[in-house]
């Protein structure tokens, strides 16, 4: 009888290191999720500004054109060389805001810096939901392995186990493919 329960005691032994690795691990998942969620949401208040910004400059930009076309109207002899000049600053001006490489800051680059952003989000987003399904899975493996060692189902105890691989596996494509699935 005396072995026996030195068996049952070694087992639980067993199982509280696999609960232990498991809560590693799972602090690992919820420390990635964290991080992976606050740059989702930085990632996602840059794409806005850019997006804000963007409509602002399509704004000025249809003010200044329709300037020019306005000046259309007033142009007459005495002041067609005047108002020329100004419709050809606001023309070059319009132009300017619709690409400008230089400061990143023309309509094309505003659209492309934003969607980078987006996709950066997107990114940061799919792999906040790996850690956090991974959290899940080690969340549950943690349960059913001490649930193990109240009943003595030695079955549970591999389920568990199982639980932790699945919680590793998903914890590993939030690090190095976060788009790989789609769960």
């Amino acid at each position: 009888m005396a072995g026996h329960g030195a068996h049952h005691g070694g087992e639980n032994k067993g199982v509280a290191l696999l609960i232990s690795v498991l809560a590693l691990f799972l602090a690992v998942a919820e420390m990635g999720a964290k991080s992976s969620q606050t740059e989702a949401l930085n990632a996602n208040v840059q794409a806005a500004n850019l997006w804000s910004f963007f409509q602002a400059r399509t704004i000025r930009q249809t003010t200044v054109r329709t300037a020019a076309e306005e000046a259309e109207l007033i142009r007459t002899d005495a002041n067609r060389e005047t108002v020329e000049a100004q419709q050809r600053r606001w023309r070059d001006t319009a132009q300017r805001w619709e690409s400008e490489p230089e400061t990143g800051e023309g309509r094309r680059e505003l659209t492309a810096r934003a969607r980078a952003a987006e996709a950066q989000r997107d990114v940061s987003l799919a792999r906040y939901h790996m850690f956090e399904y991974g959290s899940g899975a080690f969340q549950v493996a943690i349960v059913v392995a001490s649930a193990a060692i109240i009943t003595g189902v030695g079955l549970m105890i591999w389920f568990a186990g199982a639980l932790g691989l699945v919680g590793m596996a998903l914890t590993g494509l939030g690090f190095f493919a976060p788009t790989l699935i789609h769960l």
